[in-house]
């Protein structure tokens, strides 16, 4: 197998079709026109072929010469387009990024996020799926993904955790629930209810039962959730209470209409919290200012009087 052109040889014979001069490709290079002549004579030699019609006046290249001119050209404008790329990596948000979350965090936070990113990186393009809790870290670890968007904890020795804001959790009741009827709850109110959660594959499910151990709250583990709809649907038929993020209960909660209500926990006492997570090493600096935007897009419309969102 032949030895690979190098771009120096590839970068000259660009040159030399560009000015058709060798002094003038040299001058244009920076070297002498007969360190030029050797390289393009090197050139030639590796692939076996003759590129350019020697003899006094313009160069002339062969027909061969043209078409490997050609695509040389279109080589040395793809590693230039590199290093652009690079500086603009390290400056701001450009090409892809492939963002894994959950679909008790994507579908609720990611539109006003995509907005905000698209007005301001418009050469980002943001791949986002939604990935089973279980196989979210394995994937960010594998390379499937570069970013995961989760609730925390989660990371590792190999790994990069940004926290963003830290979300209330709300409590849903049927809305002929005895508490229905206050306008906040407390830890204490949890005594005795039952209590439907998310299956244990979710980080929400182990935060929901370590405080139903604590305030007395009995988790209903025959009646693990596979979504947070299919958990807002058996409250509304009376089977339980819930913890509903602020996020999923802003979007999907109707008081109008809907025979389930939240309320809030009394000074907002009851959170999780929800980040960003990258592999290292990796380009820091790029997901920082993703989190930046992320935050911007919850300070800007999920801020409420009402059990806000509280930024980090």
């Amino acid at each position: 197998m032949k030895n690979l052109p190098s771009m120096r040889q590839l970068r000259y014979l660009v040159a030399l079709s560009e000015t058709r001069h060798f002094r003038k490709a040299a001058e244009a290079m920076g070297i002498s026109q007969p360190s030029l002549s050797l390289q393009i004579s090197n050139f030639e030699e590796l692939l076996g072929v003759r590129l350019v019609e020697r003899g006094r006046g313009p160069v002339t290249l062969t027909p061969e010469g043209r078409e490997i001119a050609g695509r040389a050209a279109r080589i040395v404008d793809e590693a230039r387009g590199i290093i652009d790329l690079t500086a603009s990596l390290q400056t701001g948000l450009t090409g892809t990024i492939r963002l894994g979350t959950t679909q008790t965090i994507g579908p609720y936070l990611m539109p006003y996020v995509v907005e905000r990113l698209h007005a301001k990186y418009p050469d980002l393009r943001l791949y986002i799926r939604e990935v089973a809790p279980r196989d979210l870290r394995g994937e960010l670890l594998a390379g499937s993904l570069d970013v995961i968007l989760t609730q925390l904890p989660e990371g590792g020795a190999d790994l990069t955790t940004q926290r963003l804001f830290r979300e209330p959790l709300l409590l849903a009741m049927p809305d002929d629930h005895v508490l229905a009827a206050k306008s906040e709850v407390t830890e204490t109110d949890l005594a005795d209810l039952n209590v439907l959660s998310l299956g244990p594959d979710y980080a929400l499910h182990t935060q929901i039962a370590a405080l139903c151990q604590q305030y007395g709250g009995m988790i209903a583990r025959d009646y693990e959730g596979t979504s947070l709809d299919a958990i807002r649907q058996m409250v509304g038929m009376g089977m339980g209470v819930a913890f509903l993020p602020r996020l999923y209960a802003r979007s999907e909660i109707d008081s109008r209409s809907s025979n389930v209500v939240v309320r809030p926990f009394r000074r907002s006492s009851i959170m999780r919290s929800i980040g960003l997570v990258w592999r290292k090493p990796a380009n820091a600096g790029m997901f920082e200012r993703l989190s930046d935007v992320i935050k911007d897009a919850a300070r800007a419309n999920l801020q409420t009087g009402q059990s806000p969102v509280i930024l980090d």
